[in-house]
């Protein structure tokens, strides 16, 4: 068929933007030239990141056995490049004795899910589902 792009293009692009959605916030709509879409998405996001670092919440590592823990390293993850940094430069190790220290905790973790529901969204504007 003549003008028809393969499939594997079809498909990659899609995915491509839906990872790089999740590598940092609002990338995916950048790439989709959603250009305030994406600046409020990456401003909400990394305000939430970094008032859980400001309050001393705790960002979780692999290597635990408790669900819990499991599944508070997968949201804190889904922050992408600033879960990487803020590990990388000793943020995130948490504070018990500070009385915001469970809020931060929740806002990065709330923050990584944000990031992941985004780059959903993201993803499903890509291959057409949404505007």
């Amino acid at each position: 068929m003549k003008g028809s792009k393969p499939l594997k293009l079809i498909f990659l692009k899609p995915v491509l933007i839906g990872f790089s959605a999740l590598i940092f916030p609002g990338l995916g709509h950048l790439l989709l030239k959603k250009w305030l879409r994406s600046a409020v998405l990456a401003f909400a996001i990394l305000l939430l990141f970094l008032f859980g670092l400001k309050m001393e919440g705790k960002l979780y590592i692999l290597g635990s056995d408790q669900l819990i823990e499991i599944v508070l390293f997968i949201a804190d993850f889904c922050n992408g490049i600033p879960y990487i940094l803020a590990k990388y430069w000793g943020f995130g190790e948490g504070n018990l004795e500070n009385q915001s220290f469970e809020y931060g905790t929740t806002y990065l973790a709330v923050a990584g899910l944000l990031n992941l529901l985004v780059a959903i969204n993201a993803y499903d504007i890509a291959v057409g589902r949404k505007h």
